[in-house]
């Protein structure tokens, strides 16, 4: 059994404390928050210790779940690496690149492991139809939420895109090749609305679009390779697989979709495949999975590199959006 701490008791926060307290391979040890309200009210909700300070709690723990505002994420990683703790980490990882870049040489130097929160790996959907995707030559991503003042005091590009690239570059082997953006600010300070475009070396091309300010929340993606189509509703939990088959004849099935080449070039059968999708809770199946790596001594399934490189993307997208602005 490990022992845990959460460091911030807000919204998610109070969603990772639930979550933590369903797992036996963990011993919930306590919180800190910075609002004495907010502690007070989840110390009863939960009858849970709460912590005066940060440095009390990370050095009464084996692992701490960084659950606060991304401005603050650096310094309660960064003291708790250098205290020998596993450290899972919401995203983003870090308000910045270069701030990641430290954590990483920090985070080598402590020799544990670091986890960072890209939870959609873990929606059931996703899981469910990732192994059917398979060099992916173009996607299409759009995740749009209605306005919540929550989460604007950053770009939507750090509050929501973020979740579509780490999925794009967890599934594209491939470097960079170019990025192009644009974004308009709305009702916040920074960009409300985003479109970017990332091209990549072995010719894939993904599309993202995120809105905080739409009149529907939608988080759909769209994987076109050779042969197969897969689409995969992450708010919904659902997935679809269309397959393209060659066919060499006409099939015994008169229901069946084909599709006439022309010129001799033979049929294609059309095939829809609906993978069964497990009812998951994708937050505790990160913990869970955090938990797995620190006693197996594995690599974890979202790790600190990977949290770079989305961060180091979402940058990339930001200046692009900033240079069109400025232009304007």
């Amino acid at each position: 059994m490990l022992k845990i701490g959460v460091l911030g008791a807000g919204h998610l926060g109070k969603i990772h404390i639930k979550c933590i307290k369903q797992i036996p391979e963990y011993e919930l040890v306590g919180f800190f928050d910075t609002d004495p309200v907010t502690a007070e009210k989840v110390s009863q909700e939960f009858g849970l210790k709460r912590f005066d300070d940060i440095s009390s709690l990370i050095s009464a723990v084996d692992v701490v779940d960084i659950v606060t505002p991304t401005i603050s994420h650096f310094p309660c990683a960064s003291e708790s690496l250098r205290k020998s703790k596993h450290v899972f980490i919401e995203k983003p990882i870090v308000a910045t690149p270069a701030e990641a870049n430290a954590l990483m040489e920090l985070a080598k130097e402590a020799r544990v492991k670091v986890q960072v929160g890209h939870v959609e790996r873990f929606n059931p959907a996703f899981m469910a139809a990732q192994a059917s995707i398979k060099n992916p030559m173009f996607i299409e991503t759009h995740r749009l939420a209605q306005f919540n003042p929550r989460g604007t005091d950053v770009p939507v590009i750090l509050d929501l895109m973020v979740h579509d690239i780490d999925i794009i570059l967890s599934v594209v082997k491939s470097p960079i090749r170019k990025i192009s953006a644009s974004g308009v600010s709305i009702v916040s300070d920074t960009p409300d609305i985003t479109n970017a475009r990332i091209e990549f070396d072995n010719g894939c091309v993904a599309n993202l679009t995120a809105s905080r300010i739409s009149m529907k929340n939608m988080r759909k993606s769209r994987f076109f390779q050779k042969d197969a189509y897969i689409t995969v509703d992450f708010l919904e939990k659902k997935a679809e697989i269309v397959r393209m088959k060659d066919l060499q004849q006409e099939p015994d099935d008169p229901m069946a979709m084909v599709i006439d080449l022309g010129n001799n070039k033979g049929m294609k059968q059309i095939i829809f495949e609906k993978p069964d999708i497990q009812a998951v809770n994708a937050i505790m199946l990160e913990l869970e999975s955090f938990y797995h790596a620190i006693a197996n001594n594995q690599t974890p399934p979202v790790t600190i590199e990977d949290g770079y490189n989305v961060l180091s993307v979402a940058y990339q997208i930001l200046d692009k959006v900033n240079a069109n602005a400025g232009m304007r």
